[in-house]
């Protein structure tokens, strides 16, 4: 029985924990954020989202004995079935058994699923793409995140999570990627990527207001900066972001001529920023690339519910999953 349970979801981030905690009917009974202090080692992190979660139930006045399930969206390399984590570069973790960890701890099922994967599944259950059979998501940042919902389910490979679009290799011959190939999509459209050009335009002295702001330092150069500096008339930052959103566009034409889906969610601080531009650009290179029979098949919508996101799709992945079993 689900019908009196609670629910927790957990995102876990490079730098920071979001907790939250519901109800059957996902109203919010609670939420807590943590630093994630990644140095501190493995133990010492698992050991914060207990405290984290054990703390969010006594606040609500929860015993544990209430709780359906855990669902905790992570970044790095998964293994979903046994729920390990398997790396998390940002944070030094390797090999870390959470699932089994939380569940000896809380005496509930525990699911853990990739981050981006979370973020869009809460998209999915109630905030940009509610109503869609299938729904692509794009979220650039430090990288490009992808994921996919399938027909009410996370689209996922064997073991591990899937639809990594921002290592779509896009020009054979470009810069290098995190991942250690070249010319793959978020080595060329990442906010990290868009920043550097953003940054050398500055040092060239075609940036001005970004110069004034940020100067050259890439830490200084932010969404919100970023969207200041072409208010105040940085052209060359707008065709910036421009290019980069065209070439997101570029490959979801693909994608869409691909996987047909009827709902695209972009998310991510810097379309939160700007959505038109990003909006408006990626609509144009998608009428533009697409099969002629896709055109008018889906819609492009930003994503709604911000860094609740992924916590609130943890949860409700979750209880479906019991729901499931």
């Amino acid at each position: 029985m689900t019908e009196n349970r609670v629910w927790v979801g957990f995102d876990l981030g490079g730098t920071k924990m979001n907790a939250m905690l519901f109800d059957s009917k996902f109203d919010v009974l609670g939420r807590r954020r943590k630093k994630s202090r990644g140095s501190e080692g493995a133990d010492a992190g698992v050991g914060r989202i207990i405290n984290s979660i054990t703390k969010l139930l006594e606040d609500a006045g929860h015993k544990k004995e209430m709780l359906g399930g855990i669902g905790i969206g992570c970044p790095g390399p998964l293994n979903l079935e046994e729920g390990v984590i398997l790396e998390l570069p940002n944070l030094g973790w390797k090999n870390v058994p959470l699932k089994k960890t939380l569940e000896k701890e809380f005496g509930c099922p525990v699911f853990v699923c990739n981050d981006v994967d979370a973020g869009l599944y809460g998209e999915y259950r109630f905030g940009a793409a509610v109503g869609s059979r299938t729904a692509l998501g794009v979220f650039p940042g430090t990288g490009i995140g992808g994921a996919m919902i399938y027909d009410g389910r996370i689209f996922r490979g064997r073991t591990g999570s899937c639809l990594e679009i921002g290592h779509v290799p896009v020009d054979s011959d470009g810069p290098l990627c995190g991942c250690g190939r070249r010319g793959c999509l978020e080595a060329i459209a990442s906010r990290l990527a868009l920043s550097a050009e953003i940054a050398k335009a500055a040092y060239r002295g075609q940036a001005p207001n970004i110069l004034r702001a940020a100067g050259t330092d890439l830490t200084n150069i932010r969404s919100g900066t970023i969207k200041d500096a072409i208010e105040a008339g940085d052209k060359i930052v707008d065709d910036i972001l421009r290019e980069g959103a065209r070439q997101i566009g570029l490959v979801l034409a693909g994608t869409v001529n691909l996987l047909a889906p009827d709902m695209i969610v972009l998310g991510g601080g810097l379309v939160e920023a700007l959505p038109k531009l990003f909006v408006d650009e990626v609509s144009k290179t998608l009428a533009n690339r697409v099969m002629p029979s896709y055109l008018k098949t889906y819609d492009i919508k930003v994503a709604k519910l911000g860094d609740d996101a992924g916590s609130m799709g943890a949860a409700a992945w979750a209880r479906q999953c019991v729901e499931e079993a």
